[in-house]
């Protein structure tokens, strides 16, 4: 069962996810010139962060700090990718082993409106033939508020050994650069990403071509794979009008979650965050007064192709809803009080035995339920109830909310 505060979005999350549950996936195939360098210097990163000597007119147009390409960003800009993710059983299994799973189809953003410093962003998932994807998890669009000034200095390293190459994709010429990092003699897996030296329409996913991640090792196969498919341009002009985030991916929300853990009680809030292609997380003590997530200085930056790639293998989980863990009781309808929110939920109980306790969960009836509009997109695929009686311990989560300024859920 995943932990309600983990993080869904980092890619060494998502990677040491991917070895413990474990075919390989298909690659483009590389015509490479390999580099002189095993690896790869930092490719992704962003002008200096604004300090004092700035000038006054930059002060007074926050809106146009840096020179991100999402400044320039068009209603219409749009990326699309045909995506697959898998895995199966090598060799003899223990009991519990996480079942053989696979799921494929396109996942597109494009940028919907633009009111600088933001850029709202849909993501949205499709089976192959166009239909809405069945897997609950992709099932829905997604909302994505883009901050596309600079606030502070982003900068992750791309790794493993780099080549040079050339290639056709989405109906355009591309000069690229491959790295490919092979952990396997470790029982790890081999990365491969693509990326365009210049990214032009890529903007949104940082100019990826291609990503792949084959297993190996822990008696599992499989991977997952991003191919891109398409790749055009808005018109000039166009503003669009931002959608509300009633079905927030996580960048512009908050939630809080409550943990008992041997009589001591506290709360975490996850905030998130996005900027310039990436998505930021940051867990805090909730303020006692001013903004609900006032400062990201601190927070893990996660490329948005690696965060939309983890969330492709996560959804590998949620193959049914409500989820039917083994050995659990019929669920029982109920309704969960979260701060103001009435949220109609699904409780299972488990009896234990050896320590006479029981255990109860309490999911989502349904994880797109309106009573849920603002909770970002991971929290809605947990366990909003998690708790031992009547010895106590557990999750709850108590409350949420956006914070992006107009947004509103």
């Amino acid at each position: 069962m995943r932990k309600p505060v983990a993080s869904s979005l980092s890619r060494s999350a998502m990677l040491c996810a991917a070895l413990a549950l474990g075919t390989s996936c298909k690659s483009v195939e590389p015509h490479t010139t390999p580099s002189e360098d095993t690896t790869a210097p930092p490719e992704v990163s962003t002008q200096e962060p604004m300090t004092e000597t700035k000038s006054e007119t930059e002060k007074e147009t926050p809106t146009r700090r840096g020179n991100s390409p999402w400044l320039q960003a068009r209603v219409g800009d749009r990326v699309a990718y045909s995506f697959s993710a898998n895995r199966k059983a090598m060799g003899r299994q223990q009991p519990g082993t996480v079942p053989e799973a696979a799921v494929a189809g396109v996942v597109t953003l494009e940028v919907v409106a633009v009111e600088l410093p933001w850029v709202w962003v849909t993501l949205y998932f499709t089976e192959d033939g166009g239909a809405p994807s069945r897997r609950p998890m992709l099932a829905r669009p997604l909302v994505v508020p883009v901050r596309a000034d600079e606030s502070r200095a982003l900068e992750v390293p791309r790794e493993g050994k780099q080549s040079t190459e050339q290639l056709t994709a989405a109906g355009r010429h591309w000069e690229a650069k491959r790295y490919l990092n092979d952990k396997r003699a470790f029982d790890g897996p081999l990365e491969n990403r693509l990326y365009a030296a210049t990214p032009g329409p890529l903007y949104l996913t940082n100019g990826l071509l291609d990503a792949s991640v084959t297993l190996a090792g822990f008696a599992m196969g499989g991977g997952s794979q991003l191919t891109l498919v398409e790749a055009r341009q808005g018109q000039e002009g166009g503003t669009g009008v931002p959608p509300t985030l009633a079905r927030p991916w996580g960048p512009g929300t908050w939630f809080d979650m409550r943990m008992e853990t041997e009589g001591t009680t506290s709360v975490l809030r996850t905030c998130q965050a996005a900027e310039r292609g990436f998505i930021l997380r940051q867990q805090v003590t909730p303020p006692t007064s001013g903004a609900a997530c006032p400062d990201f200085a601190q927070a893990e930056a996660v490329p948005l192709e690696e965060a939309v790639l983890a969330r492709i293998w996560e959804s590998l989980d949620a193959r049914q809803w409500p989820p039917a863990p083994e050995g659990l009781a019929p669920a029982k309808r109920e309704t969960l009080t979260v701060g103001t929110h009435q949220v109609p939920v699904l409780q299972f109980e488990t009896a234990q035995p050896q320590a006479n306790n029981i255990r109860v969960q309490a999911y989502a009836a349904d994880p797109w339920e309106d009573a849920l509009a603002g909770l970002a997109h991971e929290a809605r695929f947990q366990p909003l109830l998690d708790r031992i009686t009547p010895n106590g311990g557990g999750t709850q989560l108590t409350d949420w909310g956006v914070w992006v300024p107009g947004a509103t859920p």
